[in-house]
């Protein structure tokens, strides 16, 4: 399966954050905790050049504990600070403001022995389509300002948000890259929902979340479809699941989609617990490579 999507808005959206960084002190680089790498864009790095940034690890709640703290130590060894939070319910939140401050500390001390006082932290809020952003800047405002919604696309727009006193807040739009050239960052992606469904291929994504299963998790895999291994032959692992959760056509047969989309349904819902795409030991024999 070959991913490739980058909307006319996206094109655009790229065009207008180059435009606006000289307006902001710090970039808010949002990525989906599940994925710490995967769902950095390599676009942004181009783009937003030097500019102080702070990487936001969002979802964190519906990622593997254990390897989140792996990546914010990876990060933090790499020079780049890191916060893991769940926008959703808030937490974590002020870790970010906390951050944001500590990074831009040098900054406002430099404007204090110039005798200007410093002002409102005025920041960027980048990333891909779906991890987060709006909930992000409606928690931190405290109102619904910025829209909101589990598909990818919902923020078309650049809009300026105000937070108390401290921070200023520029949403953008989800922007992704035109195609990636690994493609299992797009399967990752489109797993998590990152990318629509109506471009993907439902089957394919199921089986590929299988085999991340049985290589990553095969104990859950076991308990949620008491399989140990995906069947080369994998009509047998379709069939063995549809008997099981009974996923059946009007004449009695296995309804391969049903059970494509069930699959995929419980990886994304956290049925099969809280799951990790990227391992930090991964990227880091590929950085040796």
């Amino acid at each position: 399966m070959t991913i490739q999507w980058f909307p006319g808005h996206m094109a655009k959206a790229r065009r207008e954050v180059t435009e606006k960084l000289k307006l902001v002190d710090i970039i808010f680089e949002l990525v989906d905790a599940r994925l710490p790498l995967s769902s950095r864009n390599p676009m942004i790095d181009e783009v937003v050049g030097q500019k102080i940034r702070l990487l936001i690890l969002n979802k964190a709640d519906m990622a593997d504990d254990h390897q989140t703290k792996k990546w914010l130590k990876y990060f933090d060894e790499r020079g780049h600070k890191a916060v893991a939070i769940n926008s959703f319910d808030s937490k974590g939140l002020q870790q970010v403001i906390k951050a944001a401050k500590e990074l831009l500390e040098e900054k406002w001390e430099r404007m204090r022995s110039r005798g200007i006082k410093p002002r409102a932290i005025r920041a960027m809020i980048v990333g891909i389509p779906n991890v987060g952003k709006s909930t992000l800047i409606n928690r931190l405002a405290k109102k619904n300002l910025a829209k909101t919604g589990n598909t990818p696309g919902v923020t078309k727009a650049q809009q300026w948000i105000k937070v108390e006193k401290e921070l200023e807040l520029l949403d953008t739009p989800g922007i992704l890259w035109p195609k990636f050239e690994d493609q299992s960052v797009g399967y990752k992606l489109a797993l998590t929902g990152a990318i629509k469904d109506t471009i993907t291929n439902m089957e394919d994504l199921a089986v590929y979340g299988l085999r991340f299963l049985a290589e990553h998790y095969p104990k859950r895999m076991e308990d949620r479809y008491q399989l140990t291994a995906v069947d080369d032959d994998l009509v047998k692992t379709f069939d063995h699941i549809g008997k099981l959760r009974r996923t059946f056509s009007t004449g009695g047969e296995i309804d391969y989609d049903q059970v494509a989309e069930l699959i995929v349904r419980d990886i994304r819902g956290e049925n099969l617990g809280k799951l990790t795409f990227d391992f930090v030991e991964e990227s880091e024999k590929q950085d040796v490579q």
